[in-house]
């Protein structure tokens, strides 16, 4: 395999956009995050909480009913619009037309949930970001994935990817299989890890911030946050997911001489994102 291209602070810098002093919330872009079930609010708060203090001037989280007042008190700066359902997801319905949309974390696997996906599948045209339980349910659905816009970004770590492209015996058939999957479908991989890589049909980016101190809970929800927000402002896909992968990997290398690798906790990604943010100025 060719050596992957490196995503640095210097190749951000070439389409990375400083916010307009004269914007306002209206312009800054307005994001759908649809996550969540019965004790796993926790991923729609993280990834809602990222996606607003990622840029973006305005947020939705569509998420069950028992979500409702977790999410009101714990974000107010955040909407909520539930599911019929009080546990999980059975019938997304969005009363906007938002510039982005990020699905999966926390959703589960249940029947409706699934039924559900794949009726927002059919009928949704808004550029996406699939992960967590998103990418489970499209690995036994896989007819599905014919569904999804061209560059959408799926963020899999290592099992979920496996589940979608099947198991591999060496690094270099790994990164084949993904390849293969990104040329087939027409979508960009977040493969998630150490380091992170990005497959946009036949093209490897490596990320070179982050550190094992992001081998925690909730990581991913934050990034699928971080990524629907800058779709939303207007980046290209292929922008969004370089950017957000090396911004989310900044706020570990920041915050790790105060937290150390054990005591960093997804919160802190969310925490850090101003710094991070601001060392590209």
């Amino acid at each position: 395999m060719k050596d992957p291209f490196l995503i640095t602070k210097e190749e951000i810098l070439k389409f990375y956009k400083p916010v307009n002093s004269h914007t306002h919330k209206g312009i800054q872009g307005h994001a759908v995050i649809i996550a969540g079930s019965y004790g796993k609010i926790g991923a729609a708060v993280l990834a809602s909480k990222a996606c607003l203090k990622s840029g973006c001037g305005l947020v939705t989280t569509f998420t069950p009913k028992c979500g409702y007042q977790i999410l009101q008190v714990s974000i107010p700066e955040v909407m909520v619009v539930t599911d019929e359902n009080s546990n999980f997801i059975t019938n997304i319905q969005i009363p906007l037309i938002p510039q982005a949309i990020g699905i999966g974390p926390g959703i589960g696997k249940e029947l409706g949930t699934q039924k559900a996906l794949f009726e927002f599948l059919r009928v949704n045209k808004t550029p996406l970001v699939l992960d967590a339980d998103a990418l489970n349910i499209l690995a036994e659905n896989q007819s599905w994935l014919e569904l999804i816009p061209e560059n959408t970004i799926l963020t899999p770590h290592p099992k979920e990817l496996e589940r979608l492209i099947g198991k591999w015996n060496s690094d270099s058939e790994k990164f084949q299989k993904t390849i293969a999957f990104s040329e087939k479908y027409k979508v960009i991989m977040v493969m998630k890890g150490v380091p992170t890589f990005i497959i946009n049909k036949n093209e490897v980016y490596q990320n070179t911030t982050g550190n094992a101190a992001l081998a925690t809970a909730g990581s991913g929800d934050v990034l699928t946050g971080i990524i629907t927000s800058l779709l939303a402002q207007g980046y290209e896909p292929k922008y969004a997911a370089k950017l957000g992968v090396y911004i989310h990997g900044l706020t570990a290398d920041i915050a790790l001489p105060e937290t150390g690798y054990e005591s960093f906790i997804a919160s802190n990604i969310i925490e850090n994102l101003g710094k991070a943010f601001l060392s590209l100025a």
